[in-house]
């Protein structure tokens, strides 16, 4: 196994420390939100490292094409329920984290892995847009604030929880675009691919 390819491993490994971490193995909640943030920030900059040494060394793998979006994927989805659970109403009041904005994003993210299978049948590959690049960036920035968002409702930083809520929006309308777009740009691909 090669360097990229045990950087996508250690990143679904992380997965399950940072839900047992986030949902609550640590009694203080502090120490709880700061531990899974460091972990979360380490998994999603290891994203972009494996995908870089690959490209660079020319290391691309079967492995890698398969779990390195898919650990992406797990990462992020699992990231949004855990909101839903820890960030509704009771916890952050005006702040909360929707329902139906993990929904969406998560719909999206599913529909495109399902779509980029389709196409990958018929030897087609199928680059990832601007958009949605943007769009991961802005969802990287608010997962961040929304894992550390009570301690700063606590210390009375308001500004930081309305950040949170706007790169919500932000990330919601970004996953909408960037499904319209990936669907329009490969429009031809994806009749080809339903044949």
């Amino acid at each position: 196994m090669n360097t990229p390819n045990k950087i996508t491993l250690f990143r679904i490994i992380l997965i399950p420390v940072f839900i047992v971490i986030f949902l609550g193995s640590i009694p203080d909640r502090k120490t709880a939100d700061i531990i899974a943030l460091v972990i979360f920030c380490v998994a999603s900059m290891s994203d972009f490292l494996d995908g870089y040494l690959a490209r660079k060394h020319n290391m691309v793998t079967d492995f890698g094409k398969l779990m390195d979006p898919l650990a992406d994927k797990l990462l992020v989805c699992i990231t949004l329920i855990c909101f839903v659970k820890l960030r509704g109403p009771e916890y952050v009041g005006d702040y909360s984290f929707p329902t139906w904005c993990a929904i969406i994003i998560m719909t999206r993210e599913f529909a495109i892995s399902g779509i980029r299978q389709l196409a990958a049948d018929k030897g087609v590959i199928i680059a990832a847009g601007i958009w949605g690049k943007v769009k991961t960036v802005v969802q990287l920035f608010m997962c961040i604030d929304y894992i550390i968002m009570p301690e700063f409702i606590d210390m009375g930083q308001e500004w930081f929880a309305v950040t949170g809520v706007v790169l919500m929006y932000l990330a919601t309308g970004l996953t909408v675009i960037s499904l319209v777009d990936y669907l329009l740009r490969n429009r031809k691909v994806l009749k080809i691919s339903v044949k």
